[in-house]
Order: C-alpha cells, then structure tokens, then sequence
C-alpha cells in the first residue's frame, strides 16, 4: 500500500504530508481546490515526464516523495536488482522525484535512478483511472491479458509465447534461407577458391612471431657471422687476445693474495670474469656453427610472409581474421552444396515448432473458451448493481487465421446498455460516465486476480445520478477490501462509503493561496458532506447523517 506521500511546492501545494490508511480513501474538496495535483504527484512518482512549469511560483525546486508498503516485494525487486540497484530488503519502497530549473532527477530509496525503472515498477504498483482515461480497457490486449488472468490460465499464455516465438524463429530460419538463394555458379567457384587458397597456406595465427624472427636473422646473416665471428676472435684468437690478458690479470690476483689475503675478498671476481669470458666465447662458436646462411633458407622465409601477408590483405586484417573467415566460408559452402538438405532440415524444424505452438494454444484456447462467459456474466451482474439494469455483456473470442503472439484468438469486450442495440466494442462507447462505470464493473470482477496494490479513480463518478454514485462508491468500498483504493470525488454517496475522509482546501497565507489536505471525522465529515449535498439546513445535515450510518 501507499503509507505517505509528500509534496513540496507543486502548484498551488507548499507542503504536504499525507499518510494514508488501507481501504477506500475518499478525498474531496470544491472545485480547483488542488484535487488534481494529487493525482499529479502520483504520475510523477509513476514516471511520467515533468517539465518546471510544475514548480511553484517563486521557488526553485518542487519535490514528490511517496513511500510504500510492499506486501510481496519480489517483482519490485526483479525490477530493481536488474536495474543496478538494491532490493527492499524490508519490504519498504521510497520513490522520490526532484523537479528542478535546469534537470529533473528521480530516487528509489535513496538511490538515483531513471524514469524507465520508476514506469517499470509503476505498472505494478499503481492502478490509477480517470474520467477519459481508459485506454488501458478499451486495448484488445489488455482486455486479453484481463480473461487470462480470470481464467488463471497466466502461465499458459507464457508456455504458450515461449513456443510461440520459438515457431516464429524457426520460420523466419527458414524463410531467410530460402529466399536468400545460390547466386549461381560464380559463387561456388569463389567459395571453392578461397577455402583451397587458405587450406594450402595453412596458416597458424602462433606463427607470426616466430617467422619474424627467423626472417631477421637469415636476411642479417652476413653482418651476423662478421660481428659473432670479430668478437669470438677478440676474446681467444690470434696474439694478445683478451683471454691472454686476463690470464696475466689473474695471475697478478694470485700473486697479491699471496703477499696479502686480506685482498682474497676484493680479488676473487676475477675467476668468474674469466669463466664468464671462457663462457661467452663458446657460446658465440656455438651461434656461428648454427647460424645458416643459406639464400635458399632465407627465400623460403620471404615466400611463407609473403603468402601469410597476401592472406592478410584478402581476410584479414590479421591471422586470426583469415581463420575466421575460413570458417565462415566452411559454413557457407557446405549450406550450399547441401541446400536442399538444408531446407528440409529447416522445414521439418518450422513443422515442430507449429506443432508445439499449437499445442500450447489449444490448451489456452480451451482455458478462455470456458471462462470467457463466466467473466461476462460477474461483469454484467455489476453492471446491473451500478444501474445498467438491461445491459448486455459479451467477452467475444475472435480465432486467427494462424497463431499470433497472445495465443490462437483474440478478444473483444463487447457491450450493449440498452435492450434491442446491438452490442459494440468498448472502443466505440462515447460516454464517459458509461465507460467509467463499465471500467469499474470489470475491475471488480477481476478483484481477486489483479495484483496491483493501490487503485486511484479519479472521479471516474462524474455523470451519473446520485443513486448510482452510491453504488459506485459501494464498488469502490468492496475493492477497497481487497486493494487500497483512492477515490478523488463530488460525490458525497461515494465520499459518505470511504474508510477514511480527506477534504482538500485553499487559503491565503502571507498573500499566497496555497492547497491543504486534512482528514475529516465525526462532526467535520459530516459538514463536508453537507457542503457536498449543495448547502445547509437541518435535511441536508440529516441526509449527510443516513449517508454515513445507512
């Protein structure tokens, strides 16, 4: 349920704390006393787009804080933790909207957010209805989704979808394959050439690195022997070689160490300069007698980088392109060489997928087939308690040439408010106060099946007799036992039925005319409903007295 509401400078509101009750919440007031900014401040907290023509004069900023109790938070939580943000791991949702000059931002509990996450959660959160908006009732699909849940047939419509799009997938499959053809020989012959041209070259995107190096080397070959050859020579060939003068260096070492071993520490890197140097000279002997420079070696090397670059430039950018492509190309050809394989492959595939969907079809239909007059009848019975004493109600099934995305039919809610009319489509019904009270008819018998918390009608009474407002506010009455329910009225049989009263009021405070709202009880309630009855006088005061006792 709806606990609190906040407002803080939206239109004529300067401060508003509102803490709500469960059952029918009646709210009432004259004319342009501000009734309609609570219904704004709720589209807001819904996610509704806002612009700064909402802020109060004079301010800048204007604020909508409402706070819910969530009895089975587990939807609400989907939405959050898919969104990024964190569950309500108490049950409690805090939904804050900042209307400013320059940027409007959005919170959930404490947390920014985008309006998309506030129009996500709202659909599951809040029911709200006014005098000309019914759109979500006059749609087919939502009047659908209506009997499947009267039926309970919720989870079948979602198998039923399931196969549904799986049918769907499997035909356009086949449908694409199909239609996109052989372009002939030419593309055979293209196919053929670039698997043979890849398969030859065998390329192995590991190998790179590798050929590069022994690229550089073979072509540096020569420059290579000369420099390994200089230096192999400098350390131990030939007169007064390095190896010569560090075997007199040692030598002297010794000699020192002899005279004073107090230099052994600081003398004995010599032997390892010399195993070093005795080292470095057989390894570049090793490298000189491995080192091939052989022009057949190194024009072998060119050709295999040559090849690998040519394929680079054709599939690439990179080997791992080129391997991709191979692939890619693999597939290709094999779907054309095996087409007609293919297409009964895919045909038998579309065949099943049919099958299953209308399998899981006829198992919805069967379940809408024998609901679907239960459902007209609990519409039309109350229909009659809310005076259309002769009215006809039909919830019509219209079968499909072949399976559609909400199963093998549709729907349409039919109605006739006067004997001898033909029924009509709820789209076709111009009268506001008809389809208000036909709006209110089908949410009762849906009462048990609809999820959402709180119902918000929006003198959705308007332009009916006093004796029918009491029977829509009886209506109201009883969802409110099921539901938290927030009727915005002129009509004190609607207001009179209400758990709680609140009464929204002008005053002019400090030369500004501001908007309250205050519960009214007792001696209070009973003066609001007088003011309601159309002024004073011992009849109106007892009318307002039967009104709240009868």
């Amino acid at each position: 349920m709806l606990s609190l509401l906040k407002i803080n400078n939206l239109a004529l509101v300067d401060q508003l704390s509102w803490s709500l009750d469960q059952g029918l919440v009646g709210v009432t007031g004259e004319t342009g006393a501000g009734k309609s900014v609570i219904v704004g401040a709720l589209k807001l907290v819904l996610g509704e787009r806002a612009d700064k023509s909402l802020i109060r004069t004079g301010e800048d900023t204007c604020t909508v804080e409402a706070v819910f109790d969530l009895a089975d938070p587990p939807v609400i939580n989907a939405i959050l933790e898919d969104s990024g943000l964190d569950p309500c791991d108490d049950g409690q949702l805090i939904v804050k909207r900042v209307i400013g000059q320059s940027s409007n931002r959005q919170f959930i509990n404490n947390s920014p957010a985008t309006l998309a996450v506030l129009k996500s959660m709202g659909a599951f959160l809040v029911d709200l209805h006014g005098p000309h908006d019914h759109q979500g009732l006059l749609s087919t699909e939502r009047q659908l989704s209506m009997l499947d849940a009267y039926a309970g047939a919720t989870n079948l419509g979602r198998s039923y979808h399931e196969a549904w799009k799986k049918w769907r997938e499997a035909d356009e499959a086949f449908t694409s394959f199909q239609s996109a053809g052989i372009e002939g020989e030419r593309e055979l012959e293209l196919l053929r050439h670039q698997l043979q041209e890849i398969d030859a070259a065998k390329p192995n995107p590991d190998e790179e690195e590798e050929l590069e190096a022994l690229y550089q080397r073979a072509s540096n070959s020569s420059r290579l022997v000369e420099l390994a050859s200089g230096a192999s020579n400098l350390i131990s060939a030939g007169e007064d070689t390095l190896m010569d003068r560090f075997g007199q260096l040692q030598k002297m070492c010794r000699d020192l160490e002899k005279l004073d071993p107090g230099l052994r520490e600081t003398l004995e890197g010599i032997d390892r300069a010399v195993m070093e140097l005795q080292e470095i000279d057989a390894g570049l002997v090793d490298y000189l007698d491995d080192l091939s420079t052989d022009p057949a070696e190194l024009a072998s090397l060119e050709e295999r980088i040559n090849i690998l670059e040519n394929l680079k430039r054709k599939y690439g950018p990179t080997l791992d392109d080129v391997v991709a492509h191979r692939a890619e190309v693999a597939e290709r050809l094999d779907s054309v060489e095996n087409r007609s394989e293919r297409l009964q492959e895919l045909e038998a595939a579309v065949a099943n997928a049919r099958q299953d969907a209308d399998a899981a079809g006829a198992k919805l239909s069967d379940k809408r087939r024998k609901s679907a007059p239960k459902l007209a009848k609990e519409i039309a019975r109350h229909l009659k308690e809310l005076g259309f004493k002769q009215a006809a109600f039909e919830v019509r099934l219209l079968p499909h040439g072949k399976p559609e995305a909400g199963g093998l039919e549709g729907v349409e809610f039919e109605f006739g408010p006067n004997p001898g009319e033909p029924l009509k489509p709820l789209r076709q019904i111009a009268s506001s106060g008809e389809i208000s009270r036909v709006m209110l008819s089908v949410k009762s018998a849906l009462a048990d099946q609809d999820a959402t918390p709180l119902m918000v009608f929006d003198e959705i009474d308007a332009n009916v007799g006093g004796e029918i407002a009491r029977a829509v506010g009886e209506k109201m009455a009883r969802l409110g036992e099921r539901h938290q329910v927030v009727a915005i009225t002129h009509f004190p049989q609607v207001a009179a039925v209400a758990a709680t009263h609140f009464v929204v009021s002008k005053e002019v405070r400090d030369g500004r005319t501001c908007s309250q709202l205050v519960q009214v009880t007792d001696e209070s309630r009973i003066e609001e409903l007088v003011r309601m009855l159309g002024g004073g006088g011992e009849q109106a005061r007892a009318m307002a007295e039967s009104l709240l006792t009868s």
